[in-house]
């Protein structure tokens, strides 16, 4: 008894709906979850044919199938799962799966039938269908955008190499004219400072002071140019990668003293270039050209852009770890728009007016530095002056 009433439990709690039948197909039971799939209750199905479970077409194999069994022995659907359509008792169809198992039971069979309803998992395969569909429509659009990219980025890259092809003639053509023009307008020059020089000093004895004024201009004029030349031969020869950094020890307080001396002779008007040197250590081991051409011409920068009665403070310090060299103006300082374009090649700040200059002078002390693992920093604020510092590690 206790075993009959734990088989009727699970039976009928069971998940899964659960109906026999006997020989002709007559449901003899049916539990609460197969009442609940066709919505019936157990009275309307009891006793009925179980085809009025299926479709039409279900009915005549499942009831072939009975008879074929019963005829032959042979098995169909006996043990075999397959998946059937229900019919509920409004007409409503669904899927569902079927697994049929033959008991003896007092002597005679009786058919179980094991329902596992496949609508949600139905479902969801359709869902997974309509979604493999999409991304097989998005992977396709997606490849016929991707081959067009690849086309035009292959179009593009062609132009791109016709162009640097271009460019890299044009850069050969403009190192060689830069070449030429630095060494071919050397000498010219050199001849026109000299006879400038000599008509200045031939003037003095006749005390003409528009011979003397004149012959000025004419040497400002060539030191301007001779200045814009060798301007653009240490661009050439940083482009073609000709600058070698060559390391020295000397005598950092000394080179120092000498541009100091140097610039003043080239300062404007009442201009003073003061020097200070910070620390007992003098010598340092770094390129002294490369040096010596980054201080002067940050120097002749705060010479040009200064007033005439203003102070350049020009200093040096060595540590045990580091070299910094300093020039602090009083000029007339860089505008906050122009600052992140300042090392750029050609660049001038738009407030230098009428004041001669290429733009490249801070570029090549920017690049010198770099050749010689230094660091190039500033501060500037506008018509009160700016601060170059230079900073090397002493390893």
């Amino acid at each position: 008894m206790e075993n009959a009433a734990l088989l009727h439990a699970l039976v009928h709690n069971a998940i899964d709906g659960i109906i026999t039948i006997d020989d002709f197909g007559t449901i003899e039971s049916i539990n609460p979850s197969a009442c609940k799939l066709f919505d019936y209750t157990e009275v309307e199905v009891i006793g009925n044919n179980i085809s009025m479970l299926m479709l039409s077409d279900d009915q005549e194999s499942h009831n072939q199938h009975l008879e074929d069994y019963k005829t032959t022995g042979q098995a169909h659907i006996i043990g075999i799962g397959r998946e059937l359509t229900g019919r509920k008792k409004a007409g409503n169809q669904f899927p569902f799966k079927l697994g049929v198992s033959e008991v003896n039971y007092a002597g005679r069979r009786i058919y179980a039938g094991f329902i596992h309803d496949l609508t949600q998992q139905k479902a969801n395969e359709e869902q997974l269908k309509k979604y493999a569909s999409h991304l097989e429509e998005l992977v396709e659009q997606r490849t016929k955008i991707l081959n067009k990219t690849i086309k035009d980025l292959e179009k593009a890259k062609a132009k791109v190499s016709v162009t640097l092809e271009k460019e890299k003639h044009l850069s050969t053509l403009k190192n060689r004219f830069l070449s030429m023009a630095s060494h071919e307008f050397r000498t010219p020059l050199s001849t026109a400072h000299l006879s400038a020089s000599l008509i200045e000093k031939y003037a003095e004895p006749i005390a003409n002071a528009n011979i003397i004024r004149h012959a000025g201009k004419i040497i400002n004029a060539v030191n301007n140019l001779t200045t814009v030349l060798n301007d653009f031969l240490y661009i050439e020869q940083l482009e073609v990668g000709i600058v070698p950094v060559k390391l020295s020890c000397f005598d950092l307080v000394k080179l120092a003293e000498e541009i100091t001396e140097e610039m003043q002779l080239l300062a404007n008007g009442e201009q003073h270039i003061q020097f200070t040197h910070y620390g007992e250590q003098r010598l340092i081991n770094l390129d002294k050209n490369l040096i010596k051409n980054c201080v002067i011409n940050l120097i002749t920068n705060a010479i040009k852009y200064s007033k005439d009665h203003s102070t350049i403070v020009f200093t040096t310090e060595i540590t045990d770890h580091h070299c910094t060299i300093s020039v602090q103006d009083e000029g007339i300082g860089i505008p906050e728009e122009d600052k992140k374009y300042l090392f750029q090649p050609f660049f001038r700040a738009q407030n230098t007016g009428n004041i001669p200059g290429t733009g490249l002078g801070l570029n090549i002390v920017a690049r010198y530095i770099t050749l010689m693992e230094g660091t190039i920093s500033y501060s500037s604020t506008l018509n009160i002056g700016t601060l170059f510092t230079l900073k090397f590690s002493l390893k």
